[in-house]
């Protein structure tokens, strides 16, 4: 896949011209993206009703037409946290990995578990990679490179921080790692257990389809997902190899996985979805 195209996701469309103006440099681009987006969960603002259900924005045409018509103003102008436009970390993702896209900087979005936001527990997160000429540079667009906590440049991540879905699952099944262990919520008493086995299968299809330019919202569901540990998961660890594999190089586990995504009823997302998002039910099938 060429990663300086826009997917139909990350296309600004009629707000290409606001990226027009922004700066060239990483930081700054980073930056601009945490002026136009706070975190449903992480911005220490309670959202509710229409607020909330900005996070369903599943289009960066949609993030740019709801900033624009609250704010109105270029996209570096600061904007107070309560005018920000609700999401996750994909949306902070998405949002920076347009920008670079519009710069003709090959990006894209990279879906896993982070262990940075809480002490025992790897919260399911959506980071970015750039091609800087020589290698994919890991940046976590959401945090700011200033914050204190952190211990790592968040700007460009070594490998430990953030682990792919892919990689976790191939921990979970060979018993090096504990599938409750990672996840959006530890709570083993919540009605439904957002961590386990299950969680991470589907965190691994995510992957394949952000890796094939359909960057979906973390509540879409199509194929082999489910909220049970179910179905084939010999053909889940097949493509979890893969993905690692063309991590590490392998040019025929890109294809193949690739192959795999657009052939594989079970992996490809065919343009509808089962909706299942924090804003609220009901839940329902949609057509995207």
């Amino acid at each position: 896949m060429d990663y300086t195209l826009q997917t139909r996701f990350s296309d600004p469309g009629v707000h290409a011209a606001l990226f027009d103006a922004l700066p060239d440099d990483i930081p700054a681009i980073a930056a601009v993206v945490r002026n136009l987006l706070i975190h449903y969960r992480g911005g220490g603002i309670e959202f509710t009703g229409e607020r909330l259900a900005e996070i369903d924005n599943r289009y960066v045409t949609a993030i740019l037409d709801t900033d624009q018509k609250r704010n109105g103003t270029a996209l570096a102008v600061p904007r107070e946290p309560v005018d920000h436009v609700v999401g996750c970390c994909r949306d902070y993702t998405l949002l920076f990995v347009s920008i670079l896209r519009h710069k003709g900087i090959p990006a894209r979005s990279r879906v896993g578990f982070g262990n940075y936001f809480a002490e025992g527990f790897d919260h399911d997160h959506v980071v970015a990679e750039y091609w800087n000429g020589d290698r994919w540079v890991m940046i976590d667009a959401e945090l700011d490179p200033a914050d204190p906590q952190r211990t790592f440049d968040v700007a460009d991540m070594p490998a430990g921080p953030f682990r792919s879905a892919a990689e976790v699952w191939l921990g979970y099944r060979s018993g090096e790692l504990d599938a409750d262990k990672f996840g959006a919520d530890p709570n083993p008493d919540a009605p439904l257990r957002l961590h386990g086995g299950w969680f991470v299968r589907n965190y691994v299809c995510y992957q394949l389809a952000h890796l094939n330019g359909d960057e979906l919202l973390l509540w879409d569901n199509w194929g082999a997902m489910s909220d049970k540990l179910d179905g084939d998961l010999d053909l889940i660890d097949r493509i979890a190899e893969l993905m690692v594999a063309s991590d590490n190089g392998d040019e025929t586990a890109t294809k193949e996985v690739n192959d795999l995504y657009r052939t594989d009823e079970r992996l490809t997302f065919a343009g509808r979805s089962f909706v299942t998002s924090p804003a609220g039910g009901p839940f329902a099938w949609l057509d995207v």
